[in-house]
């Protein structure tokens, strides 16, 4: 099993590497639409695209049992709320993966008597919902560390009569307003920049699921730019691990 977990980290590294270049694709082809002479590159551009986006679906023909260990892990997490967050998040991937894998064979040719629209629409359901249980898991968590970083500067206050240089603003500021809310949330993701990746990952990603349901209808520039920040903030995490939020 370690052996396979191994493999599908690899696996996972190069789908983001697939992923980064197929949005900045999509990005590039956005951005040159308006170019009279650009027609050959946009067309180029968009036959890149569908291929990193048809080679992604064979580096993730594995995950499907990665979701499942995941999901199996986050079951006997100690805290009820990132447990069920992330095993319910995880539940998602798994039936994404699998809606995944039968479009993935229907475009290979292999069933030809499948409901391409259909498969498609509950895919990124899933994929949304997955996306939802994992930005409520960042969100319980920095609301956590604000709350850990208000009760260590309260105590800092009491305990002491003057305010420290680093922390004299979040101290001596009142307790109401905008401002004290963005410095306790600076003073709580400074030291946690993982839990600042994840949710600008998680964010990023929200994009192209909200687009293609209708929730929030943007642009393939749109997409393509939050596509790229999230497949690099994926990249970066694979390659310093300790980077990358541990459940």
């Amino acid at each position: 099993m370690e052996a396979f977990m191994n493999f599908t980290n690899q696996t996972r590294g190069r789908d983001r590497l697939f992923r980064a270049i197929q949005y900045t694709c999509m990005l590039l082809s956005y951005l040159l639409a308006s170019k009279a002479d650009k027609e050959m590159v946009i067309m180029k551009l968009k036959q890149l695209e569908s291929s990193m986006r048809s080679g992604r679906k064979l580096f993730r023909l594995g995950n499907i049992v990665h979701a499942m260990v995941a999901a199996r892990r986050t079951t006997q997490l100690p805290d009820l709320v990132p447990r069920l967050c992330l095993t319910a998040s995880n539940i998602n991937r798994v039936l994404y993966f699998i809606c995944d894998t039968v479009l993935w064979v229907k475009s290979v040719g292999l069933i030809t008597d499948i409901d391409k629209q259909k498969w498609r629409n509950w895919a990124t359901k899933c994929y949304y919902y997955s996306l939802l249980m994992n930005l409520t898991r960042d969100l319980y968590e920095i609301s956590w560390r604000m709350e850990q970083v208000a009760q260590r500067e309260k105590a800092k206050k009491e305990n002491s009569s003057h305010c420290d240089e680093e922390d004299q603003d979040l101290i001596c500021m009142g307790t109401g307003g905008l401002q004290p809310f963005l410095l306790l949330l600076y003073h709580a993701l400074r030291k946690h920049p993982p839990l600042l990746l994840d949710t600008v990952k998680n964010l990023c990603d929200l994009s192209s699921p909200l687009d293609q349901l209708g929730i929030y209808k943007t642009n393939p520039g749109i997409i393509g730019l939050c596509g790229l920040l999230s497949s690099v903030v994926g990249i970066f995490t694979v390659v310093s691990p300790h980077m990358k939020l541990k459940h």
